[in-house]
């Protein structure tokens, strides 16, 4: 067995190292985020254009269970508004967890090829629309194909997991709500 005489490293040197090896932990550690973690500018805006979106149908739909005579009809829209509450109340969690705007900003549809919003004036109108059933069907139908191409986009361009997951669970919730109503308007 040799007898090594060990050298000490320069200071310089050593200082070198470990910044080396900081840098390298540092790269380290930002490929190691959770996919769930990851968000795009395309999430941020589907989730904020999905959520005055969605307050929308709940408007549509409040009136929908309040007018309507046929019960299949009232009860879903009860459903749908629920189900669209919580997901609006699920959207704004995201949004403050990713420290986005809760609001898109102004324009915002028109330079992200979003889908313009439902006419306000058409909501109100149901209040005192004397073929309720058929105008409000009508409109929730176009409203929730409206969810289906937004989520489409999400679908194509979003980058979270979880946000993406719930675009699919949009298209195929509104989908199968559109054939419901459609088969309703039918009747």
């Amino acid at each position: 067995m040799t007898n090594r005489k060990l050298h000490p490293v320069p200071s310089w040197l050593a200082m070198k190292h470990v910044a080396a090896a900081l840098a390298l932990a540092m790269v380290a550690a930002c490929g190691t985020a959770k996919a769930e973690d990851r968000v795009n500018a395309q999430d941020v805006m589907f989730v904020q254009m999905m959520v005055p979106h969605n307050h929308q149908g709940i408007e549509m739909v409040r009136i929908g269970s309040e007018r309507a005579t046929n019960q299949q009809l009232k009860t879903m829209a009860k459903a749908v508004g629920t189900t669209q509450q919580d997901e609006v109340e699920a959207m704004l969690r995201w949004l403050h967890e990713w420290g986005q705007p809760l609001q898109a900003p102004q324009g915002a549809h028109a330079h992200h090829g979003g889908m313009p919003e439902t006419d306000r004036r058409q909501i109100a109108a149901l209040k005192t629309s004397r073929h309720f059933e058929r105008d409000f069907i009508n409109l929730l139908v176009a409203h929730q194909d409206d969810a289906v191409q937004m989520a489409a986009a999400e679908l194509y361009g979003g980058a979270n997991p979880t946000v993406k997951d719930y675009a699919r669970r949009v298209q195929e919730s509104r989908k199968a709500e559109i054939q419901q109503l459609l088969a309703m308007l039918k009747q």
